[in-house]
């Protein structure tokens, strides 16, 4: 049985006395450096790395992807940007990655089989851009002061389908994902409104996934909450995947935004108590805390670009 967790707007005068100095404060980071970490299709993929402020040893290193729909989006967004500042804030290096953008211009007739096709592709080719930056962190973590054996990847939108589906295609041991080591996982996933793809029927793995933490709108109308499914081409978020990590005692938590849609992929700010517990327990301690919530949080506003559906996101013409 699921909880319900009805959270509150903080008192108003508070953000009104302190929003714009705390806002400029968390928004001012720099990359540390910046890396050029593979070149590909005559595009020069870079990376961004934001090194921890605690003094100690980094707990982790989280490796973000940005949202976009695969058309769209860049690493240093705002509130991306916040994020990475409480994350190096709290001991965590972060990692944020350059991507191809296969969906970049295109213009959907309609959720048919060639923009299904196409969409599959474009997750491909990120997929890829993740494996190849990961293998650079991998084979450069020394020299760059990044302990390549706790990686977690992280993604938004976009960005959170990748991080889930990279670590299908680990699980799976599929061509795609052998250019990593042969030992080699993710030490935890977190996902803000991600999916994954299977052609061969539901989200089926070989072997047991990392912890992996899910964020998703239950009415979310451009990245499927539960599933789409044509025969064997599926293509399932949240729900879905939840649905099998309970089954087969997978370690994970979940949290389900109830009457609330795609806006959840960008609640970073919101939810960082939330993140921050689970790498603790789940991820460095390697506790099996599993959680699964369904919350109602009217706080949380919606930009415009989470108002729409899938149609509306590529431009959908009859």
């Amino acid at each position: 049985m699921k909880k319900i967790i009805p959270l509150f707007i903080l008192p108003l005068f508070f953000f009104q006395a302190h929003a714009e100095d705390n806002l400029e404060k968390e928004i001012i980071i720099e990359p540390s450096q910046t890396c050029l970490y593979a070149t590909k299709d005559t595009c020069d993929l870079y990376l961004d790395i934001y090194y921890h402020s605690s003094g100690e040893k980094a707990k982790a290193a989280v490796i973000y992807s940005f949202g976009g729909g695969f058309k769209m989006g860049h690493k240093r967004e705002d509130k991306a940007l916040r994020w990475f500042r409480k994350l190096t804030d709290d001991g965590y290096d972060v990692i944020a990655i350059d991507y191809r953008l296969g969906l970049k211009g295109y213009k959907i007739t309609g959720l048919n089989g060639e923009f299904i096709n196409t969409a599959e592709n474009a997750v491909n080719m990120a997929v890829e851009d993740l494996f190849s930056a990961t293998s650079y962190l991998i084979e450069n973590g020394d020299s760059l002061n990044i302990d390549s054996s706790r990686l977690i990847a992280a993604g938004s939108s976009a960005g959170a389908i990748m991080s889930l589906q990279a670590e299908w295609e680990i699980c799976n041991s599929t061509e795609r994902a052998s250019v990593l080591p042969e030992d080699f996982n993710y030490a935890g996933i977190i996902s803000y409104a991600g999916a994954i793809f299977n052609r061969k029927g539901g989200p089926v793995y070989a072997k047991e996934s990392c912890p992996t933490i899910f964020f998703q709108g239950m009415s979310d109308k451009i990245v499927a909450y539960d599933k789409m499914q044509v025969f064997n081409l599926f293509f399932g978020g949240t729900k879905s995947i939840v649905k099998y990590f309970e089954k087969h005692n997978f370690n994970y938590n979940a949290y389900r935004y109830k009457g609330r849609g795609h806006e959840v992929a960008g609640t970073m700010d919101f939810s960082y108590p939330e993140v921050t517990r689970f790498m603790e327990t789940n991820i460095i301690n390697g506790e099996r805390r599993i959680v699964d919530a369904v919350v109602e949080d009217p706080s949380i506003p919606i930009p415009d670009w989470a108002r729409g559906s899938t149609k509306d996101l590529y431009d959908y013409q009859e």
